[in-house]
C-alpha cells in the first residue's frame, strides 16, 4: 500500500473538478477530509452530499494542507487563507504539472468520473460549471465559452422565462433600517432570500449574461441568477437615494465600486476594505423606510416610498406651492455656473481665429 502523504482539507464544492480533485488525491496517497460549508442552498447541499455518500473518505487527525479550485476563487480563497493561517500549505491541483496535463478539460474530468463512479451534475450535452448558493447561481462552459453562442432556455434553475412567467404582477413592501432589510422574522437575510427568491423567480426576476474582467487579467462569460437580490438592489438604491445627501452618495456610489473590485478580488481582510466597510456603514445610519414595488415579466418596478429619514420636502419641489425657495434665486445660481462655460468658448473662438 502507497504510504501517506499526509492529510488535506479540499475545499468541497460537489462540483465535477473537485468532486474528481478529491478521488485524485487519494490516488496520490493523500488522507482527505473534505470542507463543506452550507450556504442555505438546498439544491447545492443535497448535491455535495449526495456525492460524498457514494465517496470513502477517510478523516485522520493530522495536520492539514488546504486544497483549492481554479480561477478566481484561487486567489479569494488563498488571500484569505494566509490572511487568517499564514502558515497554511496551500495546494492547487490546477497548478500542478501532473493534474493539468492529465486533465486538458472538462471532458477529461468527465470521462475519469465515469470510470471511477463519481456523480457529478454535469453531462456532455450540459457541461455547466455551476456555482449556487442561496442567493443565486452562476453558469460557465461549455458553449457559453463562446461570447456569441445564446444559453440554452433549460440552462436556467431559479428563474423563469419572462415570456412564461404569469401574466398578473405581484406587489411587495421592503423595509429598511440602517440600510438593511428588516421585512422579514429575526431581521435575517437568510430569510428574506428563503422569502423573495421563490417569488422574484416566478416573474423571471435577475437574470444577465455578462463578460467579466478577472484579476488574473483574462475576459470570461458568465451568465447569473439573482431573483431576491435583484429586487433587494432596486429596492435599497431608491430607498437609498430618498434618504441620503447627494454629496455622500456621490462618494458612498465610488466606494460601492470599490468595495465591489476589493470583494470580487479576494481582498476582504485588506485594511483597505475594512476601511471602505466602516465608510459603507456610516452612509447607511440615516437609510431607512419602505418601498413598495411588482415584479413583473423579468422586471422590478418601483411603486413609492415612505420614510421618517426622507430628504424629500413637497413643499419645496411643489409646481403649486412656492414653499420656502425663491426662483430669483436661480438666475445668480445660473450664472455662476455659466463662468466657466463662456470663458471655454472665448478661448476655442479665439484658438479658431488664430488659424
Amino acid at each position: 500500500m502507497m504510504s501517506s502523504k499526509g492529510t488535506v482539507v479540499l475545499a468541497y464544492s460537489g462540483g465535477l473538478d473537485t468532486s474528481c480533485i478529491l478521488v485524485w488525491l487519494k490516488e496520490q496517497g493523500y488522507d482527505v477530509i473534505t470542507y463543506l460549508v452550507g450556504l442555505q442552498c438546498p439544491m447545492s447541499m443535497n448535491l455535495c452530499l449526495k456525492t460524498l455518500s457514494q465517496l470513502t473518505i477517510k478523516l485522520p487527525s493530522r495536520m492539514p494542507l488546504f486544497v483549492w479550485r481554479a480561477g478566481n476563487d484561487q486567489i479569494r480563497f488563498e488571500l484569505t487563507c494566509y490572511a487568517l493561517y499564514p502558515e497554511v500549505k496551500i495546494i492547487a491541483p490546477w497548478r500542478i504539472p501532473e493534474f493539468y496535463n492529465r486533465f486538458r478539460g472538462r471532458k477529461d474530468l468527465m470521462e475519469y468520473a465515469e470510470k471511477h463512479g463519481i456523480p457529478v451534475p454535469v453531462t456532455p450535452k450540459a457541461p455547466w460549471s455551476m456555482d449556487a448558493n442561496l442567493m443565486h447561481i452562476s453558469y460557465e462552459s461549455g458553449i457559453l465559452e463562446n461570447p456569441k453562442s445564446h444559453a440554452p432556455s433549460d440552462l436556467y434553475l431559479m428563474t423563469k422565462n419572462p415570456e412564461d412567467a404569469p401574466n398578473t404582477p405581484d406587489e411587495l413592501e421592503i423595509e429598511f433600517k440602517k440600510g438593511m432589510c428588516v421585512c422579514v422574522p429575526t431581521y435575517n437575510t437568510f430569510f428574506f432570500f428563503l422569502s423573495f427568491s421563490p417569488l422574484s423567480g416566478k416573474h423571471g426576476i435577475g437574470r444577465i449574461d455578462i463578460v467579466e474582467n478577472r484579476f488574473i487579467g483574462m475576459k470570461s462569460r458568465g451568465i447569473y441568477e439573482t431573483p431576491g437580490g435583484t429586487i433587494l438592489y432596486h429596492a435599497h438604491l431608491d430607498i437609498e437615494t430618498f434618504t441620503m445627501d447627494r454629496e455622500v452618495r456621490r462618494i458612498k456610489q465610488g466606494l460601492g465600486i470599490k468595495f465591489s473590485e476589493l470583494l470580487y478580488n479576494g481582498f476582504w481582510y485588506s485594511p483597505e476594505c475594512e476601511f471602505v466597510r466602516h465608510c459603507i456603514d456610516k452612509s447607511q445610519e440615516n437609510v431607512e423606510g419602505k418601498v413598495q414595488l411588482s415584479v413583473f415579466k423579468g422586471h422590478v418596478y418601483i411603486l413609492g416610498r415612505e420614510s421618517p429619514s426622507s430628504l424629500y420636502n413637497e413643499e419645496l419641489v411643489s409646481m403649486d406651492v412656492q414653499g420656502d425657495y425663491d426662483p430669483c434665486d436661480a438666475s445668480g445660481f445660473i450664472r455662476i455656473n455659466a463662468v466657466r462655460l463662456r470663458e471655454h468658448h472665448r478661448l476655442q473662438g479665439e484658438a479658431q481665429l488664430k488659424q
